[in-house]
């Protein structure tokens, strides 16, 4: 089966993009040099293409009361305009997807999924809002989906909507025009910077891509593909679906208990699940790792002790290219996940020295 494309593809093409398939999409792996996109991000700014993402509207009287019930954390509690980080769990405490849920008005939320699991969240939030006032809809592909990363993100997306975006607090989301264009704009983003996710209809992309471009260029911009975002996004520490978070990890595995509210009323799907693994103790622990060499750790690879007895597996590693080393993070058993504790990992045969640390890697 062909990849599908995003609204945006030809434009990547005349950039010339090279193309991967990530979850079913073609999508821009790097244009030029995934170093020098990654550089312009943390130095200046960077544009992607997150067309691929899902987007499923929620929405009726009961819908706060209805994600309550169905999500791990407490979107009856938001304010209008807000986000938070959440995450879908299965019975089993088990994480089926990660999410951005955003408040949109007082019974409309619009929820943001990976790519790859936007059918499975669709079907279990319909199945979970069964019985309250409340409605789910796919509305993927009423959307498209541009951001800009990087510390003059402010600078150019307020810019091109000709707006101060210094009221858009961290987490926030606004309608705005951008490119004489109606659009949705949200002070969010994957790489540890500050940045904009630009929510706008996908006959619309290639127009706001262009003007952003035109704006950001005097200012270092550049159009940054899946790679470097990857790249960033392990820098920053932030866990990747399909990574360090599974269905057979729990929010508590990787370190992310405080998504997790407990107490709702009615309680919610997963919810005893959670309340025992966050009273047990951990048998493993999601930790960075920091190794020597040019040789980076890769998913799948053993983390040793000292003696050379297996006590975790990297989950995802690379050369940073801020740091200048190879930064990872891996689960480990839970004597080993103080700061410091010395480490091996099998690279391919090799038993290199790595070193516990503390994430995120780099801070702005």
């Amino acid at each position: 089966m062909a990849s599908r494309k995003t609204p945006l593809h030809a434009v990547h093409g005349g950039l010339g993009a090279r193309f991967t398939d990530f979850a079913g999409w073609s999508m821009p792996l790097r244009y030029t040099s995934e170093l020098a996109e990654h550089h312009a991000v943390r130095k200046a700014a960077g544009v992607f293409d997150l067309s691929h993402m899902g987007e499923i509207e929620v929405s009726g009287p009961e819908a706060g009361r209805a994600l309550d019930h169905a999500l791990a954390n407490e979107p009856s509690k938001f304010g209008v305009g807000r986000a938070r980080y959440s995450m879908l769990v299965h019975e089993s405490g088990g994480v089926l997807d990660d999410l951005v849920v955003y408040r949109l008005a007082e019974t409309e939320y619009l929820i943001v999924a990976n790519a790859g699991g936007v059918q499975v969240v669709g079907s279990v939030l319909r199945d979970r809002v069964d019985g309250y006032a409340a409605t789910v809809r796919d509305a993927s592909g009423d959307w498209a989906l541009i951001a800009v990363q990087g510390p003059a993100s402010a600078a150019i997306v307020g810019d091109a909507a000709d707006t101060d975006l210094t009221f858009l607090k961290y987490y926030g989301i606004t309608p705005a025009r951008l490119a004489d264009q109606d659009v949705l704009l949200a002070r969010t983003g994957y790489t540890g910077e500050d940045g904009f996710e630009i929510y706008c209809r996908p006959a619309a992309a290639p127009g706001i891509w262009q003007a952003v471009s035109a704006v950001g260029a005097p200012y270092g911009l550049l159009p940054c593909g899946l790679a470097c975002r990857d790249t960033l996004r392990l820098e920053a520490g932030m866990p990747l679906y399909g990574q360090e978070i599974t269905v057979r990890t729990t929010p508590f595995d990787a370190g992310l208990g405080r998504v997790v509210v407990f107490g709702k009323r009615g309680g919610f799907v997963g919810e005893d699940a959670l309340a025992a693994r966050r009273d047990a103790a951990p048998t493993r622990v999601l930790v960075g790792l920091t190794t020597a060499g040019r040789r980076a750790p890769r998913p799948g690879y053993a983390v040793l002790d000292p003696g050379g007895e297996s006590v975790g597996e990297v989950t995802s590693g690379a050369l940073s290219p801020t740091l200048g080393h190879p930064i990872a993070m891996a689960y480990v058993a839970a004597d080993c996940q103080e700061p410091g504790t010395k480490v091996l990992v099998d690279i391919r045969g090799s038993r290199v020295d790595a070193t516990v640390v503390q994430v995120p890697f780099y801070h702005r």
